[in-house]
């Protein structure tokens, strides 16, 4: 079976300027830190960004911002972080806010390969315009499309060197759907094991999602 733990290095180097980049956690919890300083260590621009939110200025997603890295990003908000709403309103990066449920759900559809996703979710408000609109049983749901990546960067407390994943608690943050949902898959592990040594009770990713590994290093 393959041996997918890589250097962060080779990791990063298959990764281009200009790539749409889904980046696992919530607020910081179960985020691929390590990589992200690596995008910017190896100034990574231009970036699309998919994440839940931008984190903090100086922290997580949000060190890409403030790095001026990402030319758009998707997120369930932004409020954390008052320099995405800086560069948004002057324009610097565009923002487009997607309710949570949905997010997740567009990215689904991606990994799962459907042709979109229907939902009640904004119907009447801005995150209707320009969608479409169809009725079932007299009531209105947005067609949500797909959510695709080139890349996903994600964390897992636990993988083995085939790239099955295991997640502590609320690490699970957007990692599991995001790695369905992309064609470069990176993740970045607390602890790696051999193969065997996991319970396939503990598996909640399996490891055909997963095209490289890099061991987190101590801080």
């Amino acid at each position: 079976m393959k041996n997918k733990l890589t250097s962060f290095e080779q990791a990063i180097s298959k990764i281009k300027d200009g790539s749409t980049i889904m980046i696992g956690g919530f607020l910081g919890v179960g985020a691929p830190d390590q990589l992200i300083q690596a995008l910017i260590d190896h100034n990574i621009k231009d970036i699309t960004l998919i994440s839940n939110d931008t984190g903090f200025v100086d922290k997580s997603t949000g060190l890409l911002i403030a790095n001026k890295l990402v030319k758009k990003v998707y997120a369930t908000h932004i409020g954390t972080n008052k320099e995405t709403g800086r560069q948004m309103f002057a324009g610097e990066t565009e923002v487009v806010l997607v309710p949570q449920g949905t997010l997740a759900e567009k990215i689904r559809a991606a990994g799962f390969g459907l042709g979109g996703v229907l939902t009640p979710t904004g119907v009447g408000t801005e995150v209707a315009v320009g969608k479409q609109i169809i009725t079932i049983k007299e009531r209105d749901y947005l067609l949500e499309e797909p959510l695709h990546a080139d890349v996903a960067l994600l964390f897992a407390n636990t993988v083995d060197t085939f790239g099955n994943m295991s997640f502590h608690g609320s690490t699970q943050n957007f990692n599991n759907v995001m790695a369905t949902a992309a064609d470069y898959v990176v993740v970045e592990a607390e602890q790696v094991v051999s193969v065997g040594e996991m319970s396939q009770d503990a598996v909640h990713v399996p490891g055909i999602f997963v095209d490289a590994i890099v061991q987190r290093e101590d801080d």
